[in-house]
């Protein structure tokens, strides 16, 4: 049984243009899958969808988030956030704008367990020195006491790590975490991500365009197009031999580390048409039967 299935999930902007376009997709415990795709596919949205915190202009018209066997939009919002609370954690893309720069590390580490799970303020304290000991993070009491501007981008984002697995979350969504990180602390979060959430046992959603980062982090994948599902593979089925003729393209167009100084491949505008042409009659079915 999947502890998370997005079953036919539809959102539009303002109720008319569709951001999302029926999504499909299954997360099993323990299981890492990526969302991949150009900016502007979906990918974000989908995880938003989740957490319950899509833009005001954006709203679910169809489909279900259905997590660990609980239609999520079938409980009220309070209860819906408790669920959330307790269940599900976000890695977000950017650790400098994640974390209150005028709040000392500990609290923001802390809060989330007292206030949602109702830990007391000691064992919360406690259990974040314990995590950033668990992220490698050297003398985590002084870093409790600091200010995210006082550590470096890496450590903020180790940060975010501890953060994320504090409460013991079954399911983690990353929205591109190495996004902001120079190449060598990519590397080095991408290990401890992975790592982390194999010590857990914790289901991860891992939002990203880079097909080399999925290769290493993910055991499955969902490739999206302008909101729609175009391919739900395997990672080594789809490196092997990718099944959409626009996950063939991405690959294709993906740098080769053996071949740093070839030109990059662009994906093909015959490749871009034909995919939206698919997108454009997938619309007039969904109007169809509307």
């Amino acid at each position: 049984m999947s502890f998370l299935s997005i079953q036919d999930l539809t959102v539009r902007l303002r109720g008319n243009v569709p951001i999302l376009r029926r999504v499909s997709l299954n997360v099993a415990a323990g299981e890492s899958r990526a969302l991949v795709g150009e900016s502007g596919a979906g990918k974000s949205m989908i995880g938003k969808s989740v957490l319950g915190t899509l833009p005001q202009a954006l709203g679910i018209t169809g489909g279900q988030i259905i997590l660990e066997g609980e239609d999520l939009g079938q409980l009220s919002p309070r209860a819906r956030r408790q669920r959330i609370g307790a269940k599900v954690a976000l890695i977000p893309q950017d650790p400098l704008t994640a974390l209150n720069p005028s709040r000392r590390v500990g609290p923001q580490i802390t809060n989330r367990l007292v206030d949602i799970l109702g830990w007391s303020r000691k064992a919360a304290e406690a259990r974040a020195l314990e995590l950033l000991e668990e992220v490698h993070i050297p003398d985590p009491a002084r870093v409790m006491r600091a200010y995210p501007h006082e550590l470096s981008g890496g450590m903020r984002q180790r940060i975010l790590i501890a953060s994320a697995f504090a409460a013991e979350p079954k399911l983690i969504i990353a929205d591109e975490p190495t996004t902001a990180l120079d190449v060598t602390v990519q590397k080095q979060i991408l290990r401890l991500i992975s790592d982390m959430q194999q010590r857990h046992g914790t289901a991860l959603l891992f939002v990203t365009h880079d097909l080399g980062v999925v290769s290493k982090v993910c055991q499955t994948m969902t490739v999206l197009y302008s909101g729609k599902v175009v391919e739900d593979t395997k990672v080594r089925d789809f490196f092997a031999s990718p099944g959409h003729p626009y996950s063939a393209a991405l690959l294709a167009a993906t740098p080769k580390y053996t071949d740093p100084d070839g030109s990059l491949t662009p994906v093909p505008d015959a490749v871009i048409r034909a995919v939206e042409e698919e997108v454009a009659a997938f619309d007039r079915q969904m109007e169809g039967s509307a």
